[in-house]
C-alpha cells in the first residue's frame, strides 16, 4: 500500500501525450519529444493503480411497480438456472370513456389484448424482435382477470405517497405461484386470480407485422400495417357480461370505480418441459390496450349496422394511473447468492437481475500506510491519503482552496477508470454476453455517476452505442470492461464529495436511469437500478479478493499530471 501512494509522486522520464478519452479502452501512449527536450518539460505524466474493495450485494424486495417496461417468460441463464416473469397490471378507460353509451342493441365482435414488443424495422414491411427475445423455446401462456387489489396510495404513508410492491422471487413458500410484498404483507396472485381468458399451451413471440384489417360505411376495405406485438383474442363473453352489460351502472362511471370493479389482468407464463422463452414487453406503449370491437343499430338508417370499439387502457397517461407489477420466480440452482466480504473483498462477483444480486465496489476502504510530505509515513485512511496525495496542503494539516472554496490540486487526474474482467470460466454460447454492458451508478444518492451524466454519446436506438465514455462497451477479446469516474474521483477531491461508493449491475439498456426502492432496506444500497431488475442475463465477474490473480483484479487505475 506504501509503495502505491509513493508512486503517486515518481518523476517521469517520457512526456506523455494524452491524445483523446473518447473511447475509454484506448490505453495511453508514450511518445518522445525531439522537440522540447526533458530539460524544458515543466510536468511529468505517470499512471497508478489504487487498491479497491469489491464485494457482492445479494438483492431481494425489489420494487417491482411501474418499471419502464416488463419482461413475461421462461429464461434459462446458463450461469445461474432458471427464471419465469408474469406480469399484473391494471386496466382502465380514458377519462372520455367513462360513462359509454354503447348504443342499441351491441354485440361483440371479438375482443383483441395488444402489447407491443420491442422490435427495429428491417424493411418497410419487415421487423426483429431479436434484441429482446430469449431464448425460443414456447412456454404455456394463461391470462386471467385478477382479483387482487392494486393500490395507487400507500394507507400508511403520512404524505399519501404512491403504493409500491416488492418482489419475493426465492420460492420460499413454493415455485409454481407468483408472489410479491406490499410493505410486509406477502401477496399471492394464484390465489387471487379470477376467470380464464386466454390460453396458450405453445406460446412463442412472433415478428411478424400485423395487418389490421377495417372496413368503412362505404364498404372499403382499409389494411393498416403495425409493428409486432403480443396479440390475444380473448373470451367474448365474459367482456360483455363484464363491461358492455354494464352500461349506465356505478362500474363504469369514474376511474376509482372501475378499478375496484375490475382489478386487472394477470399474465402467467409457465415453462414446458423446464424450458421456453421470455421476451420484453411495452406496456408503457399507447399502442398496449384491450379493445372491444362491437357492432351497434344505425340511429340514421333503419335496420342497419355499424362498427365501433371501446378501449380499455394498458398504458398510464397524464390523467389516468396505471399500476403494473413484475413478478418473478427464481431457481438459481447453479450458483447461491450471498452478500459478500466488505473488508477483504470477492474472489468472484455476480451481477443478475430480476431480483438478483449486484457488485458493491469501495473506493477508499480501510487504513493505509501513506507518505507524508516530509517523507515520514502514517496510518490514515484510504480516502485521507488519496486526499493528502492530490490536494495542495495549507502548512496547518488542512488543504488550501480557491476564491470558490474549492480545494486547490497538487496533481491533476486526467482519467480514472475502473478496470473489470469477466470470469472466463463462466458457461454460456458464443457471442451471449454480446450486448451486456455494465451500468455503475452513486451508491449514496442512487444516480448516475458525474462521468454519465456528462457523457455526451446518447443513442435513443441502440443502447449498446450509448454512454460509450463514461460506461465503455465490452471487449469481447479480453473479455473486459472499462468504467470512467475521471469526473467522479475530481468530485471527491475538488468538492470533497464523500460519495465513495459505486454500484456496478448488468444492464441492456444503459439508457435507463430510474431507480427501485428496496424494502426495509438498513444497508448501504437502498435502491437498484431499475434496469437491472428488466435485464434477465447474469455475468461474473472477478472481484478484488488477494487471491484474484492480479492481471484479472479489478483495478482503478488513475492517469495524472503533476509539476515538477
Amino acid at each position: 500500500m506504501k509503495k502505491i501512494f509513493k508512486a503517486l509522486n515518481f518523476t517521469g522520464i517520457s512526456l506523455f501525450l494524452i491524445i483523446s478519452v473518447v473511447a475509454c479502452d484506448k490505453d495511453f501512449s508514450t511518445v518522445e519529444s525531439d522537440v522540447l527536450g526533458e530539460d524544458n518539460i515543466n510536468f511529468n505524466t505517470g499512471k497508478v493503480n489504487l487498491p479497491i474493495t469489491a464485494y457482492n450485494k445479494k438483492l431481494d424486495s425489489l420494487q417491482i411497480n411501474n418499471l419502464s417496461s416488463n419482461l413475461l417468460g421462461v429464461f434459462n441463464d446458463p450461469a445461474y438456472g432458471q427464471t419465469t416473469a408474469s406480469i399484473i397490471t391494471q386496466i382502465s378507460p380514458s377519462p372520455s370513456g367513462f360513462n359509454p353509451d354503447f348504443g342499441d342493441n351491441p354485440v361483440i365482435d371479438s375482443v383483441v389484448l395488444t402489447i407491443p414488443y420491442f422490435s427495429r424495422t428491417i424493411t418497410d414491411s419487415t421487423y426483429t424482435i431479436s434484441d429482446s427475445l430469449y431464448g425460443n423455446g414456447p412456454i404455456h401462456l394463461s391470462i386471467y382477470k385478477n382479483n387482487y387489489f392494486l393500490r395507487d396510495f400507500d394507507p400508511n404513508s403520512p404524505t399519501n405517497a404512491r403504493q409500491n410492491y416488492y418482489s419475493k422471487a426465492d420460492g420460499s413458500i413454493n415455485t409454481t405461484d407468483n408472489f410479491a410484498m406490499s410493505n410486509n404483507t406477502i401477496i399471492n396472485f394464484d390465489t387471487n386470480r379470477g376467470e380464464l381468458l386466454f390460453e396458450d399451451a405453445e406460446f412463442v413471440p412472433s415478428n411478424k407485422t400485423i395487418v389490421t384489417v377495417t372496413m368503412d360505411e362505404d364498404s372499403t376495405i382499409t389494411r393498416t400495417k403495425s409493428a409486432p406485438a403480443l396479440r390475444a383474442k380473448l373470451d367474448v363473453n365474459f367482456w360483455k357480461t363484464t363491461i358492455i352489460d354494464k352500461e349506465g351502472q356505478p362500474e363504469l362511471s369514474n376511474e376509482n370505480n372501475f378499478k375496484n370493479y375490475f382489478r386487472g389482468l394477470y399474465l402467467k407464463a409457465q415453462s414446458i418441459n423446464d424450458n421456453g422463452n421470455l421476451v420484453l414487453l411495452n406496456l408503457a406503449s399507447t399502442s398496449s390496450n384491450v379493445t372491444i370491437y362491437y357492432s351497434k343499430d344505425d340511429t340514421a338508417a333503419t335496420g342497419e349496422r355499424t362498427q365501433s370499439t371501446y378501449i380499455l387502457n394498458l398504458a398510464s397517461t397524464a390523467s389516468i394511473n396505471i399500476n403494473r407489477l413484475n413478478t418473478f420466480i427464481n431457481n438459481y440452482s447453479l450458483v447461491t447468492l450471498t452478500n459478500g466480504d466488505k473488508t477483504l473483498g470477492d474472489e468472484k462477483l455476480y451481477l443478475k437481475g430480476a431480483e438478483g444480486s449486484m457488485a458493491v465496489v469501495d473506493l477508499f476502504s480501510g487504513m493505509v500506510e501513506c507518505e507524508n510530505e516530509d517523507g515520514t509515513t502514517s496510518i490514515v485512511t484510504a480516502l485521507e491519503c488519496f486526499k493528502k496525495t492530490y490536494r495542495v496542503p495549507d502548512g496547518n494539516g488542512g488543504y488550501k482552496k480557491d476564491s470558490f472554496g474549492n480545494f486547490i490540486l497538487k496533481q491533476l487526474i486526467n482519467e480514472a477508470r475502473l478496470v473489470i474482467y469477466e470470469d472466463e470460466g463462466m458457461v454460456g454460447p458464443t457471442d451471449y454476453h454480446k450486448y451486456d454492458r455494465i451500468y455503475a451508478y452513486d451508491v449514496k444518492n442512487n444516480t448516475p455517476t458525474i462521468d454519465y451524466i456528462f457523457d455526451p454519446i446518447t443513442n435513443s436506438s441502440s443502447p449498446l452505442s450509448s454512454k460509450i465514455v463514461s460506461l465503455g462497451q465490452r471487449d469481447p477479446a479480453q473479455l473486459k470492461y472499462k468504467i470512467r469516474l475521471t469526473e467522479h474521483l475530481k468530485s471527491i477531491l475538488i468538492r470533497d464529495s464523500t460519495n465513495t461508493k459505486i454500484g456496478l449491475v448488468l444492464s441492456s439498456n444503459v439508457n435507463l436511469t430510474d431507480n427501485s426502492k428496496i424494502l426495509n432496506s438498513n444497508n448501504t444500497v437502498t435502491n437498484v437500478p431499475s434496469t437491472s431488475i428488466i435485464t434477465p442475463r447474469g455475468t461474473i465477474l472477478h472481484g478484488t479478493n488477494a487471491n484474484v490473480p492480479e492481471n484479472k483484479r479489478m483495478s482503478l487505475e488513475i492517469f495524472f499530471t503533476e509539476p515538477k
